[in-house]
Order: structure tokens, then C-alpha cells, then sequence
């Protein structure tokens, strides 16, 4: 059985949760884990997805690291905003008022974010509350713009007509229904892998079919008219990012380019074989570069300034 699905399925324990207020009132939930004074990483899930997608990298990290994640607006424990409440700026919002509320003047920690978890990032990229607190960033499985024009989920040749059949499929109002075989087939030829395992399907399967009709559809829109070329750069952290191969919904050419905008990028990675859902795909690729990460950024550059007082 997978790491992921370990434990009978339960889901890690936090060491504490908190709501976090949002610039517009909006109340975001955030789950706590780890030891308090560990070296810390914040974690932001992707589209129709919740704090569960991290599991894996949560069990992983926790002993050695404060870990931080939340849900997005109407996702998970995060209630729908009111109108107009949906947009990369109340994504941005929402990360600043969450890195406020966890992490103390100084603090910095390494960011992680997948997919809609990534854009957070890069629409916060100019935020101080992100420059504040960003030791380095981890982009996963993203992408800046033209993400209909890009994605290949519809097997049918690149141009207008696929372009506005995305458009639609991203914001259908039709509801998911219950995880059946189908269902799990349509999610896994359309956001993972051919060589996915079947559980790490069952669990995608039950975050995305979990997730509110209103919030899918209007979080659906933002990403159809997504353009954050400029927060790629004006992301000044060391940045490091990660793409599946086979990624239908963001394909290698996002993470491509955004690799080449980046005024401190730290390497490109491509998993061979592996989807759109990179944290669950991958969990193991994924939680080595976060750790490298926070060795290099954050442990390391903390030893160095403890040196450099102690010699003042």
C-alpha cells in the first residue's frame, strides 16, 4: 500500500488548527503540524482539492518541521466567500493573512504550492507578507496563463475549438456525483499518470469529488482567464519547480516557461510518467525537494546567521 494511504487512510493529526482572517473577512482554516519551533513549510493545494492532498508529505515532514496548510476559499474547512470573493488577489489575500497568523516577524519558511496552490504563490509574488516570510518557493505542477490554450485533457487537436471546449469544461455546473469506477477512470486519464497506483487514484478521486459544486465552477473561471506572467517575475526567492511529463492539465511547457522567467530560479524538475497530481503521484520526489529546500534556505541560513552572532 501506498505512503500515502497508510495508517487505514486516517488523516495526520494536527497539532493545532486556527482561522486566519482574510482582507476581505473571509475566514480560512489551517491545520498546524510539527513541533512549533522546527523549521517551518506552508503548503497550498490546487483546485478542487484540500488540505488532504498533502498527507503524504505531512506524515513526512511533520517530525522534523512545523508544518502549515490551510484550505482555500471553498475548499475543505474554508467556508465560500460572498460575491466577487473569487480572483488571484483573494488568493493572495488569503496566503498573506495565513503566513501572518503562523509564522512570528522574521520567520521564514519554504513555500510549496500545487497547482492553484502554485498561482497563490506567483499572485503574491509582490505581496510583503510573502516577501517577508519566503525562505524559498516550490512550484508544482503550474502555470502562469494560457492554461486553456495549453491544457490537452480534451484529445482533440490544439486551436480555438479545443481552447473554448476547455473553457467549458472548466466551469460546468454539472455536478461530479459519487466516486464510481467511471468516475475514477475520467479523473485519472484527465489529472494523472497511466501508471498511477489505484489507491493514490481512490484518493484523488475523493478530495476532487468532495469538493462544493460553486467553488469548482468559480474558481474554474478565474483559472480560464489566469495571467500572472508578471508575478513569475516578481517571484525574487530562490524558486525551484516540478512537473509530471504526462500532465495534461498544465503540460510541461508551463513549468518550462516559467523556469526561464524566474529571476532566481533553482532548477527544473520532470517526472517521467507522472500527472498533474504531483504531491500524490510523486509523493516521495516532492518531499525530498521541500527538504532540500529547507535545508538550504532556511536550517542552513539559520545556523549561518547564529555564527555570524556569535562571532559579533
Amino acid at each position: 500500500m501506498s505512503r500515502l494511504l497508510r495508517r487505514d487512510s486516517v488523516p495526520p493529526v494536527p497539532a493545532a488548527e486556527l482561522t486566519a482572517r482574510s482582507a476581505d473577512g473571509s475566514r480560512i482554516h489551517v491545520e498546524l503540524h510539527g513541533p512549533e519551533d522546527a523549521p517551518a513549510v506552508v503548503l497550498a493545494h490546487g483546485w478542487t482539492c484540500n488540505t488532504r492532498f498533502w498527507d503524504a508529505q505531512i506524515r513526512d515532514l511533520a517530525a522534523e518541521h512545523r508544518v502549515i496548510a490551510y484550505d482555500q476559499r471553498g475548499h475543505g474547512l474554508t467556508p465560500a466567500p460572498g460575491p466577487g470573493g473569487y480572483s488571484t488577489n483573494a488568493l493572495a489575500d488569503d496566503l498573506e493573512a495565513v503566513l501572518a497568523a503562523t509564522l512570528a516577524p522574521g520567520r521564514r519558511a519554504v513555500l510549496a504550492g500545487h497547482s492553484m496552490g502554485g498561482m497563490t504563490l506567483m499572485a503574491a509574488a509582490a505581496r510583503p507578507g510573502l516577501r517577508a516570510h519566503a525562505a524559498a518557493v516550490l512550484l508544482c505542477s503550474t502555470g502562469s496563463s494560457r492554461l486553456t490554450a495549453e491544457a490537452r485533457v480534451l484529445p482533440i487537436r490544439p486551436g480555438a475549438l479545443r481552447t473554448r471546449l476547455t473553457s467549458a469544461v472548466l466551469g460546468a455546473r454539472a455536478p461530479l456525483g459519487p466516486v464510481t469506477p467511471v468516475s475514477k477512470k475520467i479523473l485519472k486519464y484527465a489529472t494523472m499518470g497511466a501508471g498511477s497506483a489505484p489507491d493514490r487514484v481512490e484518493a484523488c478521486a475523493r478530495i476532487v469529488h468532495a469538493c462544493p459544486r460553486s467553488a469548482r465552477v468559480e474558481w474554474g473561471h478565474v483559472l480560464d482567464g489566469l495571467d500572472l506572467a508578471e508575478g513569475v517575475r516578481e517571484l525574487r526567492v530562490p524558486t525551484a519547480v516540478i512537473a509530471g511529463t504526462d500532465d495534461r492539465l498544465t503540460p510541461p511547457v508551463h513549468a518550462r516557461a516559467i523556469a526561464a522567467a524566474l529571476p532566481l530560479g533553482i532548477g527544473l524538475t520532470e517526472l517521467t510518467g507522472v500527472g498533474h497530481m504531483t504531491p500524490v503521484e510523486a509523493p516521495e520526489a516532492v518531499t525530498a525537494r521541500i527538504r532540500e529546500l529547507v535545508t538550504r534556505y532556511v536550517t542552513e541560513r539559520s545556523a549561518a546567521t547564529a555564527e555570524k552572532e556569535d562571532v559579533a
